[in-house]
């Protein structure tokens, strides 16, 4: 491979702002993996946020980016998986898995895209010093005879429009808008852009935490819900505190420790069998590898409220953050019925159509 910029090359990256603003050029977030796709003829390469290729995992991509792709071009997008008319998430991380057979057989059963929206390189030229409105004029004459599943995602430069898509498009499963200044330049692993995502606060229960990686100090905070059944489902963790709070918990939390977890809701996470069909704190996970997840079981008795931003099934996507303590919610109260669900939005009415 012999290309103007090389890989492996990090994506440029954005910073959270809590308002759309104005006077840029505005596009969707999508929910799946970033990916670098470096093309050199037949040599294809689908680099991942870190540098770390991906191409292994998605054999059909490799497939459909070779038929779509000017032959030699480096292209900044993103990988995702559509199910139900929506972005499925949970689906597309079942790709990173060691057994070829399981990844080629996923590969037909749940068909990968990829949404391009920014250019490096193309032919011999990097684009990498040109400003981001002369980038996007050649993606889209790169990309002007391209068919699913590659796709150009869709622009503006109404920020009306972008609130309205902010609104709308959570309903197929995606992230919020990211703004980029027209001027802008492409500067890999650097925060120059600016994304705006949902935040929606929900009561959960407080049901253990895991130690932070420097000592024994809170690491995180293991959230629960009670589904409709009754059971308390581990939906996530709240995290992100200072150092001198992280010691305060382990005191605050110290009459509620349950040792040994005998009668805690999920004191089977401690079985491997357990893990088969449910998503347990301490549950080994392909991402997780050798880190160390057990945690300190307490008593379900307090109630916190968080911020998150979207579900991914019966979880939250990310991690949430803590907002303050509810002494006055009763823990039996805090059920997926308080969520509030985004009106359905077909997926299909923001991917463009065949050609961009």
């Amino acid at each position: 491979m012999d290309l103007p910029v090389m890989p492996p090359v990090k994506p440029m990256l954005a910073k959270a702002v809590k308002k759309i603003p104005p006077g840029m050029h505005y596009e969707a977030k999508w929910d799946g993996f970033r990916a670098i796709v470096h093309r050199d003829g037949d040599e294809l390469v689908i680099g991942s946020r870190t540098g770390k290729p991906l191409t292994r995992y998605f054999p059909e991509l490799v497939t459909s980016l070779s038929e779509n792709l000017p032959a030699r071009c480096v292209i900044d997008g993103e990988i995702v998986i559509a199910h139900e008319g929506r972005l499925d998430f949970d689906r597309l991380t079942e790709r990173i898995h060691p057994a070829d057979s399981r990844v080629r057989m996923l590969a037909e059963r749940t068909p990968a895209s990829f949404v391009a929206f920014d250019v490096l390189a193309l032919g011999d030229e990097s684009l990498m010093d040109a400003p981001l409105g002369a980038r996007r004029e050649r993606l889209e004459e790169a990309l002007a005879d391209a068919r699913p599943p590659v796709h150009l995602t869709p622009t503006t430069t109404d920020v009306e429009v972008a609130q309205r898509w902010f609104e709308q498009y959570e309903g197929a499963g995606l992230d919020g808008v990211v703004a980029k200044p027209l001027d802008l330049p492409y500067r890999p692993d650097v925060r120059l852009m600016y994304k705006v995502k949902h935040e929606r606060t929900a009561d959960v229960v407080v049901a253990g935490y895991r130690f932070h990686k420097s000592g024994p100090v809170v690491g995180s905070l293991l959230l629960g819900l009670f589904d409709d059944s009754g059971a308390l489902q581990h939906v996530g963790v709240c995290a992100a505190f200072s150092m001198k709070r992280r010691e305060e918990l382990v005191a605050e939390l110290e009459p509620l420790r349950m040792d040994p977890v005998e009668g805690h809701p999920w004191a089977a996470w401690a079985e491997e069998s357990a893990h088969a069909g449910a998503r347990l704190p301490g549950a080994p996970s392909r991402w997780s590898g050798k880190k160390d997840l057990s945690w300190v079981a307490l008593r379900p008795e307090r109630v916190v409220e968080v911020a998150y931003d979207h579900m991914e099934g019966d979880r939250f996507r990310h991690t949430a953050q803590f907002r303050r303590w509810r002494p006055d919610r009763d823990p039996s109260s805090c059920t997926y019925a308080q969520l509030e669900e985004p009106v359905s939005y077909d997926l299909a009415q923001v991917l463009p159509p065949s050609g961009g």
